[in-house]
């Protein structure tokens, strides 16, 4: 039998191919059309930060032509994981807009054709090479370039049967095959993935490049070459641009994309997004680092040098929010688990004598998200989120808080919905030096605890807390707890406060040191303290 080539598998590819039903869409409602959009941006950006698995990449193209209207590419490490960003999409306003046209499932691959050295010994090879391949099992999405994707197999016909020949002839023919490539470096990525098995074809073939002629030269230079003339059997070609999920909007309402700026007007409502926001006028700081009452509200390598078009080288949640609750037919998953996380946290304080109810009469959600940026320039941004977070009834309140303890920042937003909270996640979590999410350091985040100071007991507070850090510090499953401080309220202070395990944080609560404590603040606090559930 002909000897077939070894291989190496990476990362796991689905091309999502979507048409929109436009007469659906024009028909629609404005209030339907925004959820769409909001919960189609929210999935996208979830899907580009990657919070559905530990490692991966996403992008989001428009498509040019009939065959489709959008592609969705996303690389994960299992097929487990693509098959569950399938069903979060299905789940969002805006599938209900779509029709899948066509899909693509695939691995991205690697073969012998490209070192035997390397499948000998790995780590034998010089670092340029096992750099390259590592960049071509775990692709990059490049910014804001053309896309091109095609699928291919190599023929197996009566005159030319790519399966018949030799080790070393296809070997030659893929090296020939390379050198072609080579010419494009530096203007066409390529991402080739294996379908054997998984597809109707043998590879799909992801060319990007920032010039779309360099991607119709590569391809019409290759189909001379024997490899492509002689046993390359090709599927449909589509060509689409890559653009940001905050421009959505402005591609159902028929504008270039990307746009450039980050968000455009969608059906008379500001896309919230951070660099398309506008910013509130600034008022004047206040004492104590406060804001005055001017401010509202509390890797690839060269082209075509991988098998199999050659391969030479030396030389990158909360999926579907609902942002109105009043709308929404069935509670999310967030939703349905920050519920029974509620109820049992609720009645384990509860047993405790720690008050964990309603203090307004309502569950509410928040977002916190840590930032090490100026907390100056990041209040500037957040004020502008807030102004197009308070378009929706949802929004209770978002405010930047300054730490005690440490030199991060917490933003913190409230929602009267889980979903609500987790799409303003996606918005917050673009602002400037973000480095975690409440909930994602450490295996318990599930409450927020928010106080309100009587005035004459703000300091006192302060230094209570203090000696409340030192006994933390010694405790096990502790990993961090910080007094923050609203940077346009003093006398509004934010716990965050990170364990090990929820057992941990529970044996705090009740110690007779936390007893004392809570005591104790019945006398300094203006108002109940508001314990929210993290979305």
């Amino acid at each position: 039998m002909v000897e077939a080539p070894q291989t190496e598998e990476g990362w796991f590819a689905l091309h999502d191919f979507r048409s929109i039903d436009w007469d659906a869409w024009r028909d629609a409602p404005e209030r339907e059309r925004r959820r769409a959009i909001e919960e189609g941006k929210s999935f996208l950006r979830h899907r580009e930060q990657v919070t559905d698995a530990n490692e991966g990449d996403s992008g989001l193209f428009s498509v040019l032509g009939h065959k489709a209207d959008l592609l969705f590419v996303h690389f994960r490490p299992s097929l487990d994981d693509l098959s569950a960003i399938e069903r979060r999409f299905e789940d969002t306003a805006l599938a209900a807009f779509t029709e899948r046209t066509t899909s693509y499932v695939s691995v991205t691959e690697v073969s012998g054709y490209v070192s035997d050295e390397y499948f000998a010994d790995p780590e034998s090879v010089d670092e340029g090479l096992r750099s390259y391949i590592e960049g071509k099992l775990t692709p990059d999405i490049p910014d804001d370039e053309y896309v091109c994707f095609y699928p291919m197999s190599k023929r197996r016909g009566e005159e030319y049967n790519w399966y018949d020949l030799s080790f070393s002839d296809r070997a030659d023919l893929m090296a020939d095959h390379g050198e072609v490539g080579k010419e494009y470096a530096g203007k066409i990525k390529q991402v080739i993935a294996s379908s054997v098995g998984l597809d109707d074809h043998e590879w799909g073939v992801t060319l990007f490049g920032s010039d779309p002629t360099d991607i119709k030269d590569i391809v019409y230079e290759m189909r001379f070459d024997p490899a492509s003339s002689r046993y390359g059997e090709f599927g449909d070609f589509y060509i689409g641009r890559r653009f940001p999920p905050a421009d959505l909007g402005a591609f159902l309402t028929g504008e270039t994309v990307p746009t450039g700026d980050g968000g455009r007007e969608v059906n008379g409502h500001h896309d919230a997004d951070v660099e398309g926001g506008h910013h509130g006028e600034s008022g004047h700081h206040g004492d104590a680092g406060g804001r005055g009452e001017g401010h509202r509200g509390s890797g690839g390598g060269s082209a075509h040098g991988d098998h199999p078009h050659g391969e030479e080288g030396t030389n990158v949640e909360g999926d579907h929010p609902h942002a109105d609750g009043e709308e929404r037919d069935q509670q999310d998953r967030h939703g349905d688990a920050s519920d029974d996380a509620a109820a049992d946290i609720r009645g384990e304080l509860a047993d405790l004598d720690i008050y964990a109810g309603k203090p307004h009469g309502e569950d509410v959600y928040a977002t916190v998200l840590y930032s090490e940026a100026d907390v100056d320039e990041l209040f500037d941004e957040v004020e502008g989120l807030r102004g197009n977070f308070d378009h929706y009834g949802t929004h209770v309140k978002t405010a930047v808080y300054e730490g005690r303890a440490t030199d991060r920042a917490a933003v913190v937003s409230i929602w009267d919905t889980a979903s609500a909270a987790e799409t303003a996640a996606g918005f917050l979590s673009e602002l400037p030096g973000i480095v975690a999410r409440a909930g994602e350091e450490s295996g318990f985040g599930t409450m927020g605890m928010f106080y309100t100071v009587k005035p004459d007991y703000r300091e006192e507070f302060g230094d209570t807390f203090d000696e409340v850090g030192d006994i933390l510090a010694e405790m096990d499953g502790h990993v961090e707890t910080d007094l923050m401080t609203n940077v346009e309220d003093e006398n509004d202070m934010f716990i965050a406060s990170q364990w090990e395990a929820k057992d941990d944080a529970m044996a705090f609560f009740g110690s007779d040191e936390f007893r004392e404590t809570v005591q104790w603040g019945r006398e300094v606090l203006a108002d109940r303290p508001r314990h929210v559930f993290l979305a």
